[in-house]
This record gives C-alpha cells, structure tokens and sequence, in this order.
C-alpha cells in the first residue's frame, strides 16, 4: 500500500456511535485484504481507480463514486484493480446504536454497496480527523462530531441500487453469525450454533461455503482471533486474559492459532501494533494540506 494515512483509537470516550479508526490510502495493483472477519462496522468510500469487494458470497466489482459496508461477524476480502487500483478512504465505528444509525441511512441488513456523489467532502473530513488527534478532551469531541458529520454527508448524498432479496438460507446464517458473536467467548462448538439455528450440522457447512466461503469452524476461529487481536491493540489484557476472553482456555493452543493465522506470536503482534501506531502519529504531524 502506498501513501497510507492512519488513524487508530483505543479510548472509548462514548458509547452511541464511536470512531475505532480512520485512514486514506491510494494502492498498488492488486494490493488485498483477506479472507478476514473484522469485529466493527467499517466504511470504504472509493475516490479513484476501482476495485472489487465480496462479502456474504457474492462479488461487487466497484469505482470511483462508490462504497462499501462491512459488518462486523462477516468474512470479507477487497482487493484493487491490476490497471486501475483505487484510492480510498476509510472509517470504522461502533457503538450501541450503530447498526440503527445505519439502517437510517439506508445502508446494512444486507444492502452494502452504495453512490455517493460527494467524495470531496469526504475526503476533506477524514483528512481533518487523521491531523486533530490527541488525548485532549476537545479533540476527542471533535472527532466524535466529525463521526457524526461524516454520516449526515453519507446519508444525504447516498443512493442505493436495487435491494437484494434474502431467502430462508440466509436467514439462518444471520441466526448462526448472531451466535457467534455474542457468545464467542465461551466453549462453543459448530455442534451448539447448528442446535441453535435448529438445522443439522451437514446443512450448517453446506450453508456457510455457500454464503460465507468457509467452514463453520473456520469462521468461528477467525472471528474468534479476529477479536483477539482487538484486544491485544487495544487493552493491556495479559495473553491469558486475552485467551480467555475469545474463547480459548488454554494460552498455548491460543498461540498456536494466533501464530498460524497472523505469522507472529500475540505479544509480537501487540508491539508491532504499538510501533506501527507511533510511526503512524508522526506521519500524520507532516501530513500535507492536500493528498
């Protein structure tokens, strides 16, 4: 990725709607992110080039002008065109009422691509939340009403292609992503999420390679890891604590996941995280006016 900017914030001042992060990136050929699961909501606005995104097992092919939603729980991947790459801008959020404010817009319960016609403003707003960050209160304000800008410029110049219609296939993936998330912590297995959606466990798999493009299983260890490295950026949970909390109750089985999906131990991960957010906060103090 090239000329990227971010913003990173652990802090919770507030609990409606909150900013998790923000950045603006233009991208090599073919530069990609996932299979992964991300546990926020998260918005990409598209400003130049085009790409392709696929969630929920279908591929939107996407460009300038256009968006797209990721919801937490969901197995995505978004990867930039090889001649044409995209230059996008970012934010993710949550929040207790996220999903509402959302589904005020127009946008979740399945409807995740949209137009927008007022990239500049966009992008003039994030460029604004990447250089007026710190720790002092007024900023954290700032920032929280530039969240809530950011959704009234979204709301106002957004417009949707047609619904997409959900079948009774679906309905039971939502059940069992539900699930997932609210009880990923505990001991649960694939066995406990196909008794809860009352369907066999034969048609659960079949369900999810259909719609997600992965196994039960390894949904529910991605998303469970997913999490873990949640905590490690944004808590000072120790390993076990961290294990414990996503559903793993023992510390070195919880290693071994960690290292097989992310490459590095979780306490080198958390460093990386940690040196990573240093670097970016100077980069961000020489940010041009323009980009």
């Amino acid at each position: 990725m090239e000329d990227a900017y971010v913003l990173q914030l652990s802090d919770r001042k507030f609990s409606d709607l909150y900013l998790c992060y923000c950045g603006y990136a233009r991208c090599e050929p073919l530069h990609s992110f996932g299979p992964a699961v991300r546990s926020n909501y998260l918005i990409h606005y598209i400003l130049d080039g085009k790409g392709s995104y696929r969630a929920g097992g279908r591929r939107y092919d996407l460009k300038a002008g256009q968006g797209f939603l990721i919801e937490p729980g969901t197995q995505i991947f978004y990867e930039a065109d090889e001649k044409e790459p995209w230059t996008y801008l970012w934010i993710g959020f949550h929040g207790q009422r996220a999903e509402e404010y959302l589904k005020d817009a127009g946008l979740g319960g399945g409807q995740l691509i949209f137009f927008s016609d007022r990239g500049e403003e966009l992008k003039k707003l994030v460029i604004r939340m990447l250089k007026n960050y710190t720790i002092a209160a007024s900023d954290q304000f700032l920032l929280e009403g530039s969240l809530y800008t950011f959704f009234s410029i979204l709301a106002s110049g957004l417009s949707l292609p047609p619904a997409q219609r959900h079948g009774a296939d679906n309905l039971y993936i939502q059940k069992a992503l539900g699930y997932i998330q609210d009880n990923y912590g505990h001991s649960i297995r694939v066995t406990d999420i196909a008794e809860y959606v009352c369907i066999n466990r034969s048609y659960l798999y079949t369900l999810f390679r259909e719609n997600v493009g992965s196994s039960p299983q390894e949904y529910l260890s991605g998303y469970r890891l997913a999490r873990a490295a949640d905590f490690l950026a944004s808590t000072e949970l120790s390993m076990e604590g961290v294990a414990q909390s996503c559903g793993y109750h023992d510390p070195a089985a919880f290693g071994r996941a960690f290292r097989e999906r992310y490459r590095m131990t979780p306490l080198q991960y958390r460093k990386k995280y940690r040196q990573e957010e240093k670097e970016n906060q100077e980069k961000r103090r020489g940010m041009p006016e323009e980009i």
